[in-house]
């Protein structure tokens, strides 16, 4: 029997319900409206989709959204004076620093500059800190929408055994962290990179199973145990291939592209208990974590006043 799919789309459209109303208190009870302020260096075409989704998702839940852009050869401290001139504006909710950025910027040291209340990505070593004891406020993006989905199947994650494939800051490493937030109900989890030696006998041990490394067709169906929930992080762009397995061009005679993960899914799915689909799943809800972090860092702020 197939897996159930965990719809991230879904779930992304229950968040926004919530974020949206919170604004909308927010500015009836106390003119107060959240501002996300993104910082672009240099020309990617890439992070361009992003920062459109972001500015039209900030529009749908009543969120002001502002881009800056930056010369290419900004330097790394003309950059940091940027982004303290932004630590001060009390007009400014959150601060998201669009990747990557150019060679001569020291993208975590930039990082590491943004004031922890208005750190919408959870990258400060401060919101980093909060996650390690426990009890973060501000937690990065990609990883909570994982939890979320996680979480949204209703399985118990106590004692779990939990193979987290990946040890990235932005999904491995916190991923790993809020597994083991609680006390008492915390899951079991193994955490797998580059240096583990055999992965396979990490993945077929695992209960839950998250893989977040950016190689398609990394976990195949016979490295999942049978009834594990897949939660597949990651997103790869590769060739539509016919039923000889060669690349099927388009008119204008370039490979045809297709989004698929890090496993396997059509393998993945006749195991899985529950999965997600990519795309669908972790994509469409972390977009939302970032607009539900800057909700938080406008509270957040609002406190400290």
């Amino acid at each position: 029997m197939a897996g159930k799919i965990i719809d991230g789309k879904s779930l992304a459209a229950k968040f926004k319900e919530d974020i949206k109303r919170e604004v909308g208190q927010l500015k009836e009870k106390h003119k107060v409206t959240p501002l996300l302020t993104a910082i672009q260096v240099g020309e990617n075409p890439a992070s361009r989709v992003y920062i459109k989704n972001q500015k039209k998702s900030c529009e749908e839940m009543g969120i002001d959204y502002q881009l800056h852009e930056l010369p290419e050869a900004t330097s790394e401290e003309e950059l940091l004076q940027f982004v303290e001139k932004l630590n001060t504006d009390d007009k400014v909710t959150g601060i998201i620093l669009q990747m990557p950025l150019p060679q001569q910027i020291n993208g975590r040291r930039v990082q590491m500059a943004i004031t922890p209340m208005k750190d919408v990505e959870g990258m400060n070593p401060s919101n980093m800190g909060m996650l390690v004891y426990g009890s973060p406020r501000l937690a990065p993006c990609t990883a909570l929408a994982a939890m979320e989905l996680l979480n949204s199947t209703g399985v118990d994650i106590k004692g779990k055994e939990v193979t987290v494939v990946g040890h990235s800051e932005i999904v491995g490493k916190p991923i790993t962290l809020f597994l083991l937030s609680s006390i008492l109900e915390s899951a079991t989890p193994t955490v797998c990179h580059i240096a583990t030696r055999d992965l396979a006998s990490h993945t077929r041990n695992a209960e839950i199973l998250i893989v977040a490394v950016g190689k398609a067709g990394l976990i195949k169906g016979d490295m999942i145990k049978q009834g594990a929930i897949v939660i597949d992080v990651g997103i790869n762009r590769v060739p539509v291939l016919d039923e000889k397995g060669k690349p099927v061009l388009s008119n204008e005679g370039k490979p045809k592209m297709k989004t698929v993960g890090d496993v396997v899914f059509e393998e993945a799915v006749e195991k899985a208990s529950y999965i997600t689909p990519v795309p669908g799943g972790v994509g469409p809800l972390t977009v939302v974590m970032l607009l539900r972090n800057t909700l938080t860092a406008c509270k957040w702020q609002r406190e400290k006043k």
